[in-house]
């Protein structure tokens, strides 16, 4: 199993992060500039946030990454094994296979073919519960970040967060000072340290 397609899927998860409708906050002043943050004028109520980004520093989707990198080694470890120990099986039949009168070899030969049946369901229960726990994951992490960008954006006093990613997004351009990646990684990572 490619954790690359997992891991496309996760980012495709933030992806949808892409539009968030936020806040009733009415406040029409600014914050002040800091250095490193956004600086957004009256007028000026949408950001974007950089999903490739967020993805290479958010310590949340880090840590989901090697989590399930490892699972995913595991389970092709275990698959391995397992398949080793069948073909170590089916030779040894093998060799003995002439020696054996026929009902024995007919029993043993159902045997294997029923054992290979189990492992092959044995591979696809353990593939469907490594993309259940995937897909669960994908959820949770999309509500981390869409449930932090609402109150940031309440907070900020922004009307919508947009996701750009690239090569794979419907933003074509945006003025970097409406980039508010930095900040939002910040606290992202500060909330999963409480």
């Amino acid at each position: 199993m490619k954790t690359t397609t997992k891991l496309g899927s996760l980012a495709a998860a933030v992806a949808i992060v892409s539009v968030m409708a936020s806040c009733q906050d009415k406040e029409k002043t600014a914050a002040a500039p800091k250095t490193g943050t956004a600086t957004v004028s009256n007028e000026e109520k949408i950001v974007y946030v950089n999903s490739d980004s967020l993805l290479n520093k958010y310590q949340y989707f880090k840590d989901l990454k090697t989590k399930m990198e490892t699972k995913a080694k595991a389970a092709q470890n275990d698959m391995a094994s397992k398949g080793q120990a069948f073909q170590r099986e089916v030779a040894q039949y093998q060799a003995q296979q002439s020696t054996l009168p026929a009902d024995q070899r007919a029993a043993t030969e159902e045997r294997l073919a029923r054992k290979q049946q189990e492992l092959q369901s044995y591979q696809q229960n353990a593939s469907a519960a490594l993309q259940n726990e995937q897909n669960s994951e994908n959820v949770k992490l999309y509500d981390k970040i869409a449930d932090y960008l609402k109150e940031y954006s309440k907070k900020k006093g922004y009307k919508m967060v947009l996701t750009y990613s690239k090569g794979n997004s419907a933003i074509l351009f945006a003025d970097e000072s409406l980039d508010v990646t930095s900040e939002v990684i910040v606290g992202l990572n500060e909330a999963i340290k409480k």
